[in-house]
């Protein structure tokens, strides 16, 4: 059974080395990318963020997978250039990463940490980038409820990315 544990701006002094471990797992990251090798500064950008908030499944001791993310500052969505929002939906919460261990890897574990990471929150809006080469996993985040609303480039050497934005609440 994955535990799920839940951790704020405050702690990403002590959970920085586990995502930081976590991702060096991930066999679809080839550590001379670049890009890739960009991930401490982008754990470092997100923890500062006011509202980052972050999950971590465990099993046991061993570390299986997170997610993390924060609210994005209102005026400052970079998404609304792909999708004008619902009436009334001003408020966004980014998913910034989700990854999960190849051990743990269709389990569910996945389903779990987003679900987790997204329950407690009040914002109207989800949103995240997937790499738009990945149909699996861009279906993945269809099956929860995500709708693809256009695609960016965030940095010249990141790759293509689908933009999906999901509603929160009720």
């Amino acid at each position: 059974m994955i535990e799920v544990r839940h951790y704020g701006q405050g702690e990403l002094p002590d959970i920085r080395r586990v995502l930081l471990g976590i991702h060096a797992d991930i066999p679809e990251y080839p550590p001379d990318d670049p890009f890739v090798r960009r991930f401490p500064w982008f754990v470092d950008h997100w923890g500062a963020r006011p509202g980052f908030t972050c999950v971590i499944g465990y099993d046991g001791d061993e570390p299986t997978g997170f997610a993390y993310g924060a609210p994005l500052a209102e005026g400052r969505e970079w998404w609304r250039g792909h999708r004008t929002p619902d009436a009334g939906a001003s408020r966004t919460y980014a998913v910034s990463e989700l990854m999960v261990r190849p051990p743990w890897r269709g389990t569910g574990a996945a389903g779990r940490l987003h679900g987790a990471l997204l329950a407690e929150r009040d914002e109207d809006l989800a949103v995240l980038l997937v790499d738009a080469a990945h149909a699996k996993v861009r279906a993945r985040y269809e099956s929860w409820g995500y709708e693809r609303v256009g695609e960016d480039r965030p940095f010249a050497d990141s790759p293509v990315f689908a933009v999906m934005v999901k509603p929160l609440g009720p």
